[in-house]
């Protein structure tokens, strides 16, 4: 005997589908743990993944990226304990005056994001750029006596009382004829003025000044300080008139002698070895 089977009609199918589809919407709903990744069966049987670790679900950013800007190396090293790893690039660029660490570096075996960065970029102190700024250029008598008043905190041979005596002297020297100057034993340098005084006889005058004189100066925010030697620069014009200026000895060795020196004072404190060049 034959046993013979026949499939339901399409109408039926349908009703039992829909009678699926029912019971899964009152289904009560699932809460699902974010972080995670779960696989959904669909309705027609299939399977479908719910992918819930991406940071629109935890809050959280998927990686740490972003360059933050420090300005001495005690903020250097604070982000850098916080953040780096053993795998951490640092390099040390001398034209631009700047330390780049990439704390997530490739690793010799995977390959990583090297999108989270940490520069120092040091920024020059105001009294070092005013010393630049002037070097070199010669100035009226009152402007120069004026400029050494306003950076006594920097004068440190001679003392910054005699510098100040000095820029007082220039101040009242100003309305007389200046004729020579005379480079005396001693290594300063004597200018003699003649000044006529309306209705008695001319009087004559000396100034004396120091061939060299030293400042201090902290050349970067943070950084140490240090000396710097300068010239008196001077001229006497035709008419009898004075300028004055200076002339710093190399300041350029200063400033690679103090990225230098910060450079050393970070490496002091890290593992990971300072390479001298820039990040790709």
């Amino acid at each position: 005997m034959t046993t013979r089977y026949t499939s339901a009609p399409a109408a039926d199918l349908d009703g039992i589908q829909s009678v699926i589809d029912i019971a899964q919407q009152a289904a009560e709903p699932t809460a699902l743990e974010t972080g995670r990744v779960y696989a959904v069966r669909t309705a027609g049987g299939g399977t479908q993944t719910l992918n819930l670790t991406g940071p629109e679900y935890t809050g959280i950013p998927a990686r740490k990226a972003g360059n933050t800007t420090v300005r001495d190396a005690t903020s250097f090293d604070a982000y850098f304990s916080k953040h780096a790893d053993a795998s951490t690039e640092v390099y040390a660029d001398a034209d631009r005056l700047t330390v780049t660490a990439v704390l997530d570096a490739h690793t010799a075996d995977i390959a990583r994001w090297a999108g989270h960065r940490l520069t120092l970029a040091l920024r020059q102190t105001e009294a070092w750029k005013q010393w630049i700024q002037h070097d070199g250029q010669l100035m009226k008598q009152e402007e120069f006596a004026e400029f050494l008043e306003d950076h006594l905190p920097e004068l440190l041979e001679p003392s910054a009382a005699e510098m100040l005596e000095i820029a007082q002297s220039i101040q009242g020297a100003t309305k007389v004829e200046w004729q020579n100057s005379t480079r005396l034993n001693s290594g300063q340098r004597q200018f003699q003025y003649a000044e006529t005084v309306q209705a008695k006889a001319g009087q004559r005058g000396q100034l004396t000044i120091p061939e060299t004189f030293v400042i201090g100066l902290v050349p970067f925010d943070g950084s140490v300080g240090y000396k710097l030697t300068a010239r008196f620069r001077y001229r006497i014009s035709r008419e009898g008139g004075l300028t004055l200026g200076y002339k710093l000895e190399r300041p350029g060795d200063i400033i690679r002698q103090a990225f230098a020196d910060v450079v050393t004072a970070i490496g002091e404190q890290i593992e990971q070895p300072i390479m001298n060049g820039t990040p790709a």
